[in-house]
Order: C-alpha cells, then structure tokens, then sequence
C-alpha cells in the first residue's frame, strides 16, 4: 500500500495543482482548438472529473490495445498556427521554480513503484524537462515491452521526418483517354464518408467536363508492401494495415462513427478488404453522380502517365498525432510509422517502418540502447522501449528548437477527462488535470508515460513501465499513484 501522505494530499494542493494545469493547457496548445479550448474551461472549473473508461484486456485474454474514451478531435484549420516554442510552456509552469530533489523524489516513489500491483518487473524514470536532468531512474536504461506508449516513439518520428504540417493524400487518377480511372490510396486512414463522397463527385465533374461518362474502375494500393496483417492477426484493434481504406476499416454499422458524427475509437469489429470496400463505395458514389463503372473495381497499379482528376488530404499531420495519443489509435499510429517509412527512402512496411522510426528517433538523440521497433501502435510484444528512452522523448518534444514536435505533448490524455485517461484520476485525485501521459495495456503488461506539473510549477517528464502485472485494474491505479506523486 502507498504511503498515507501520498494518498492524503491537501486539498488546496489539488486546487492549485488545477488552476496550474490550465496554463499548461493555455500554453502547449499547438493552437487553439476546440478540444484544447474546452479543456481549459474545464480544468480551471472542476476539481472533478469522470467519463468512458479504458477498456484493457482481461487477465489472460488475447492482446489488446488502449481502449479510448471520450470523442474524437475536432475539425482543425486549414493551416494551423506553428506551435508556440517551449519558453513559453516553461515560464507559464514557473520556470523559476525549484526542482525537486533527487532523494525526495526516491523516497516517495521507491515504495510506489515496489506495489505486487505492478509485478516483478517494473522500471521508472523522471526527468525535468527545463534542464534534461533525470531526477529519479529505476531500471530506467532496461528495455521493457512498452505497449501503446512505444506510440510516442512513432508520433516524434513522423513529426521530424514529416513536419506538423504534412497531410496524407488520397488521389484519383485517369489514363490519356480518360476510360480508365484509379483510386490511389495515400495511406490515409481516416478517409471517412463524406471525404469519399466529394471525392467521387469532384471526379464525376472532371470525368463529365470531358463528355466521359463511362470508365473503367480500378485501385491502386501499392503504396505499401508487406504483409497487410498485423502480427497479431484478425483483431477488432486494428484493420489490414493497408494504403486505402475509410473509417479505419471498421464495418458499417459496427462503429464507424461516434455521437455527433465524429471520428469512432475503440475496438470494432474490422473489414478483412478494407481496400476493396472503400474503391466499390467510390463506384456507387460516381454512379449516384451520372458515371459508371460497368463492373466491379479491380486492383491495380495506377499507370505512369496519368492525369489527376481529383484529390483529398488528411488532417494535418500534428492533428492526426493528436488523435492517435489522445485516443491510442492504432490504425493511425500505423500510418504514421508508414509515412514516415516513405519520406526516409524506406519500404512502407512493417520492417521498413521499424527502421524508419528507429532512425528518426536516433537523429534525435534518444538512447535506444535495446530498443526495438517491431511496430508502429505497441500490439506487438516484440516491441522494447526503455524508460530512459520515453522521458527523453518527451524532452526532445519541449526543446525550444524543435517547435514540430510539439504535438506529442498536447496529444498527450489528461488525467480525469480526456481520451485514455478520461476516467482515471477522478474523484478529486491531485492528478486530474496536471498530468498528461499516454497509456500502454497489454495482457500482463501497464505502462504509464507523460509529464506532470508539480506542487511548485515545475514540469516534469516520467516514464513508468511494469510488466507481468497481475490485473490491469490493480496495475493502473498503481501507475497513477506514481504520476500524482510527482504532482506533490
């Protein structure tokens, strides 16, 4: 059991705490979206909070990804604003306040961090994020299975080898003669019905523009190679990782939109031809628009000399990193790994991707000593990841001098009400609010990643990692209790 101090914090220690986390809010924001908007006005008017809850694998049951809570994203500006440069984060937090010290901070977590709750192997690591000091380490250079934290790790790389403003392209394209059209997939998973449908009338129009009113359909998904199946086979957290697809491959009907219309998260029940289905809804589509295709599409190569038609761009990338951490999207993360694959010279495989991220990573100065990069969302227990590794991340994405990686802190859930955090640190825990950390939960294995403002305004990053827990309903509290120490 935690000591009693650290679960009988003051109260006004928790209020201050969340009047402080909406200056992080305020601060981080790459800019100044509905979402972060309404987390502010939240923060700063609850010391409550609640919501969906984080849906991990049973005990002994097949593997399984972060269950989001809450809702998606929502619309971003066609061009957002450059994220503000991590001065501005640190002098908002106090930046001129004292660290904690070394022995302090051990002396608190080295009990936390001991729980049965968390199992036999368990890591940890804190760092300040002003100076890149690391304050408390445990087994912080041991590479441990990360799960859906190794997320962090894909988000940075594809914002340093693609950049905040990158959007991913889904194109239709027409032979010389315009009989044969070809939908080509970009790598774009969030390709969603009404995306698709302006797509099909744009291409109706072009098509007709030119007294073309019958053609040949047919789709291109040879952006990617490899095998289209994760590793861990069929599994409702992740469709064929493919370069076409609308709504993540989920099925009609099974969650392919959340309430108000916006983007579904969560395990759903998964198309096996996500391709397929998406290039015969773009053929009903051009038919409802006076074009047919006599007969069903056909895979293929889009041919060399070819004519764009018609086009559809993702949200910006810093958007879709957002989404991926808040809501630990696995089909995202995915493509991240893949585009950041293809903007390196690499195969946008798994393999390729792997060492796409990797390489990113080291260009950035992580220590990846051990690390292994097995996919691109953490389903794989092959991945390894150290705690060293993540708190290091998470410092590179304040650096002043790196403004594009920015989105891996404000993607980040926050304690008590959004995403994979939603429903943790409620009931007036001094972490809801001033902790933002992404979640990991495999069978047997709970990670904990983020930063955490404290008492005194200074930020710190942690990466806390446990594997052959017990139960992760004993293992997640338990890795709470170590975040919402750091708030003290």
């Amino acid at each position: 059991m935690p000591e009693p101090k650290v679960l009988q914090l003051a109260a006004g220690s928790a209020v201050l705490g969340l009047v402080l986390s909406a200056g992080v809010v305020t601060a981080t924001g790459p800019w100044d979206s509905g979402q972060r908007t309404a987390e502010r006005a939240r923060v700063a008017a609850q010391a409550r909070t609640g919501g969906a809850h984080h849906d991990p694998a049973a005990p002994g049951g097949p593997a399984r990804g972060d269950g989001p809570g809450g809702r998606g994203g929502p619309a971003r500006p066609e061009a957002p604003a450059p994220a503000p440069s991590a001065p501005g984060v640190l002098t908002a937090l106090g930046k001129a306040a004292a660290r904690p010290q070394n022995t302090a901070l051990a002396t608190v977590l080295e009990p936390l961090l001991a729980s049965p709750d968390l199992g036999p192997l368990r890591t940890g690591a804190v760092v300040d994020v002003a100076t890149g000091e690391q304050l408390y380490g445990n087994g912080a250079a041991a590479p441990m299975v990360p799960a859906s934290t190794v997320k962090i790790a894909t988000a940075a790389a594809a914002l340093s080898a693609l950049g905040p403003d990158h959007r991913i392209p889904t194109t239709v394209v027409a032979t010389p003669d315009f009989r044969r059209v070809t939908l080509v997939g970009g790598g774009d998973p969030t390709l969603d019905g009404p995306r698709l449908r302006t797509l099909a009338r744009d291409t109706a129009r072009a098509l007709r523009d030119r007294g073309v009113t019958t053609v040949v359909l047919a789709y291109d998904t040879s952006l990617y190679s490899g095998p289209e199946r994760h590793p861990i086979g069929v599994n409702d957290n992740i469709a064929p990782v493919t370069a076409l697809m609308t709504d993540e491959g989920r099925i009609a009907g099974a969650g392919a939109a959340g309430p108000q219309g916006e983007p579904a998260n969560g395990p759903a029940p998964r198309s096996a031809d996500p391709a397929g289905d998406t290039a015969r809804a773009f053929g009903d589509l051009l038919g409802e628009h006076a074009v047919t295709t006599g007969g069903p599409p056909v895979r293929a190569k889009a041919p060399r000399q070819a004519e764009r038609l018609a086009r559809t761009r993702s949200a910006p990338l810093s958007a879709l990193v957002e989404r991926a951490l808040t809501h630990s999207d696995n089909d995202i993360a995915e493509a991240l790994a893949r585009q950041t694959a293809m903007a390196t010279g690499k195969p946008a495989s798994f393999d390729g991707a792997a060492r796409a991220v990797r390489a990113e990573l080291g260009k950035l100065g992580v220590p990846l000593a051990g690390a292994r990069f097995a996919d691109g969302s953490g389903l794989d227990r092959r991945d390894r990841l150290s705690a060293a590794s993540l708190t290091a991340l998470l410092v590179r994405a304040a650096d002043p001098g790196r403004p594009e990686l920015r989105p891996v802190l404000t993607g980040l859930p926050v304690g008590g009400f959004s995403g994979t955090l939603r429903e943790r640190y409620a009931g007036g825990s001094p972490g809801a609010g001033v902790i933002r950390a992404k979640t990991g939960t495999l069978t047997g294995v709970n990670t904990l990643a983020g930063t955490a403002v404290t008492a005194n305004g200074r930020l710190l990053a942690f990466a806390f990692l446990a594997g052959e827990t017990p139960s992760p309903y004993t293992a997640q509290p338990a890795l709470d209790r170590l975040a919402a120490a750091l708030t003290r």
